[in-house]
């Protein structure tokens, strides 16, 4: 098939530091290549990637200082989308919903996966005026609060599994923390944990500007307590040595949500995840095999002896046999097949207008029960 993967223009494809949308689109991009398929993927000009590249701005827009409003540039990237929509088979876009007014005519064969919160009442009147947009949530968590909107399917995401090599000895006897600094993340949270667990905690994390006050008032007091380290924002290579010898990743978040990819980059290691009982993590995260999930700061400490004594290989297989990035792009490719089926004939398009379906009930299979 012959695919256009349309990336956020705010990090690279995949990113330099931080990211996780656009990482997410480098790794379907890739393993669509290596199955055969015929990629074409728009985004920043500094992205690296095998398929071909349509740059839509000169560098990732979050780290150039002369970019002052994103809109501009996401326009620009839309138009040269649509320019050359017709050389393609499908059109997937991963731009949350800023381009479904634009493509009308071209719904049919138009993908959108949803990488952020959908429970925001301002969502609710886009989704009841373009019923027919055909959408793919990354949890079944993720599309709850939308039972009217066209769900296709739920698509887990899905790294390469050689990617990371998993660390079964590791020499760190830290707790991590990977991410964001923001108040739906809870870095209190993982430093109260730490301290009560009477383990040291590293925090990699970086700090937008909107969440800069929240830092400074909240957090900074908190890092200079005994046993936490700020390291600050890593990229990919950090990464491997941050989550590989890290004891256990913490993820206490307190919002819906819609993924949470650190938590399967740290079981691509054998890295066991702590998580709090919010949105995707019952989906993601299974009890007592590759992490615990809790509901409190109290009942995490009470979790941590439990889960440092999990078996990291069985956290590496169950990643393995879960969440890889051939997995995610067969599912993709599934999807697709799907959509061009359905595509009216050349003779019956002008005849035949699209009707709406309804919402698919194509969700992701939930987790196994295990034990507690």
């Amino acid at each position: 098939m012959r695919i256009a993967q349309i990336a956020p223009l705010f990090e690279s494809v995949p990113p330099r530091l931080y990211g996780g949308t656009e990482r997410v689109v480098s790794w379907l991009t890739e393993e669509l290549i290596r199955q055969g398929h015929q990629v074409t993927l728009f985004a920043s000009g500094d992205s690296i990637t095998s398929a071909e590249l349509v740059p839509c701005a000169p560098r990732a827009l979050r780290l150039d200082p002369n970019v002052r409003d994103a809109l501009p540039h996401q326009m620009i990237m839309l138009d040269k989308v649509r320019e050359r929509a017709d050389e393609f088979d499908i059109l997937h876009f991963h731009t949350d919903y800023l381009h479904v007014p634009l493509f009308p005519s071209e719904r049919v064969r138009t993908l959108t996966t949803l990488h952020g919160r959908q429970d925001l009442p301002d969502h609710m009147p886009f989704y009841r005026r373009f019923a027919d947009m055909p959408l793919v949530s990354i949890s079944n968590a993720q599309r709850s609060p939308l039972p009217g909107a066209n769900f296709v399917a739920t698509v887990y995401h899905g790294l390469p599994l050689d990617l990371h090599i998993p660390s079964y000895n590791p020499k760190g006897g830290y707790l991590a923390f990977l991410g964001r600094i923001s108040p739906e993340k809870r870095p209190d949270r993982a430093i109260a944990i730490a301290r009560a667990a009477g383990l040291p905690l590293k925090i990699a994390a970086k700090v937008d500007k909107a969440d800069d006050a929240y830092f400074r008032c909240v957090i900074a007091p908190m890092l200079n307590e005994p046993g936490i380290e700020f390291i600050g924002e890593i990229n990919e290579s950090a990464k491997s040595e941050f989550l590989g010898e890290a004891a256990a990743l913490l993820f206490p978040i307190d919002w819906p949500e819609p993924f949470g990819l650190v938590m399967i980059e740290a079981m691509a290691f054998g890295t066991p995840v702590l998580a709090f009982r919010c949105g995707s993590v019952p989906e993601i995260v299974e009890d007592g095999l590759t992490g615990r999930i809790v509901s409190d700061v109290d009942e995490a400490v009470r979790a941590i002896p439990g889960l440092l004594k999990l078996d990291r290989k069985g956290v590496r297989a169950r990643c393995e046999e879960r969440f890889s990035s051939a997995r995610m792009a067969a599912e993709y490719g599934r999807i697709y097949q799907r959509m061009l089926r359905r595509l009216p004939t050349p003779s019956s398009r002008d005849r035949h207008s699209l009707r709406v379906r309804a919402p698919s009930t194509d969700r992701a299979p939930e987790a196994p029960p295990t034990a507690t």
